[in-house]
């Protein structure tokens, strides 16, 4: 059996290599192939391509780097066609990923497409859905909410339980759990575009904020200390840490959260955090009504359903109101349990089942 996999960015490198680790448990001659990063090298994963010359975010950044992209593209399709796989997995990265769904539905037809971790098309682009459930055989859920979502459009998704669960509960079966420190923790993304944006802000708000408490900043994979010393200035330096940002979230008093994966993680750990998301015309913030489907924003409070965490997305994204958040879980013992409680349910919702193991069992029926 030969799978061919697709991450576009780290969060999906790391779920990937754990979906090829369950795979190879149950069966040490399968191959895998694809396009993503070191945790899928690690695995034993061939790579056509690395998701560092693949993630590019917003509009502007995928403007200027349509020739890469469609580079990217041309990588994809040609392996594609080259190692004829029997499953096609792809994992979240949208854009790029239904393209080559796409393409190998109409050149491939013998080769199975599983959608491991689809996009967020209850959030915005509904219209995806139908794309999705087209093109894929399976479509693996990882949100509880997912497969009612999916039937309403007469779709079948199946909720396969959450990797970055399954990640923190590694986590912490591996580490005792510290104690927590007087810390600020700062995880302002992995892309380049979204930390010169966002990390400036975070950091700010954090000095303003401290009282003596020690500011770090998590650093992405695949950036190294150059980047960030060129943005902040060599004071920045004895903030960084690298490769650690569980243990960091463990730790933290509280955190400052560029909204994605990390806010879940956050949320896991059990650190008390403030959202944040930077967009480039700030204006968008009042449209949200119009171009997102959730109220929400962050994954605790779509998860949930209701406003656990206060957003600070597009236009309320300020020095000021990060900064008074962070005053409120610090200093308010009541508003900091009432997260800590959201959290505790959040857990109970994704419930204790392998992603990775589920989705593997499924995935190699085909």
């Amino acid at each position: 059996m030969k799978y061919f996999l697709i991450a576009g960015e780290a969060s999906g490198d790391m779920h990937a290599a754990a979906l090829i680790r369950a795979l190879r448990q149950m069966d040490t001659t399968t191959q895998f192939v694809g396009l993503g990063g070191d945790m899928m090298r690690t695995e034993g994963c061939l790579l056509f391509q690395d998701y560092r010359h693949m993630a590019y975010m917003g509009i502007i950044a995928v403007v200027k780097n349509m020739p890469a992209i469609r580079e990217n593209l041309h990588i994809a399709k040609e392996a594609l066609l080259r190692e004829k796989p029997d499953v096609l997995i792809l994992v979240d990265y949208p854009s790029f990923n239904l393209r080559i769904a796409e393409f190998c539905h109409q050149h491939l037809p013998c080769t199975h497409i599983c959608y491991y971790i689809p996009p967020k098309v209850w959030a915005w682009k509904k219209w995806r859905v139908h794309q999705i459930a087209h093109l894929s055989e399976l479509v693996l859920g990882i949100f509880p909410f997912e497969p009612a979502f999916y039937k309403r459009y007469g779709y079948t998704c199946t909720y396969v339980g959450n990797p970055t669960m399954d990640a923190i509960q590694l986590y912490q079966r591996q580490h005792q759990q510290p104690e927590r420190e007087p810390l600020i923790a700062i995880l302002p993304g992995s892309r380049r575009s979204e930390i010169v944006h966002c990390l400036p802000l975070m950091l700010e708000a954090a000095k303003q904020e401290a009282d003596g408490r020690k500011i770090v900043i998590a650093g992405a994979p695949g950036i190294d200390h150059k980047f960030y010393i060129d943005l902040l200035g060599h004071d920045a330096e004895q903030m960084l840490v690298f490769n650690n940002t569980y243990d960091l979230l463990a730790r933290a008093e509280a955190a400052i959260v560029n909204s994605g994966t990390a806010t879940l993680e956050a949320a896991l750990l059990g650190c008390p955090q403030v959202p944040v998301y930077h967009v480039t015309c700030s204006w968008i913030g009042h449209l949200r009504p119009l171009l997102f489907d959730s109220p929400f924003f962050t994954l605790p409070n779509i998860i949930l359903q209701r406003e656990l965490l206060k957003e600070k997305i597009a236009h309320r994204f300020t020095v000021e109101q990060v900064r008074d958040e962070l005053n409120h879980i610090l200093n308010e013992p009541g508003y900091r349990q009432q997260m800590l409680t959201g959290y505790n349910e959040i857990a109970q919702l994704l419930g204790n089942h392998s992603a990775a193991q589920t989705a593997a069992h499924i995935i190699s029926r085909l």
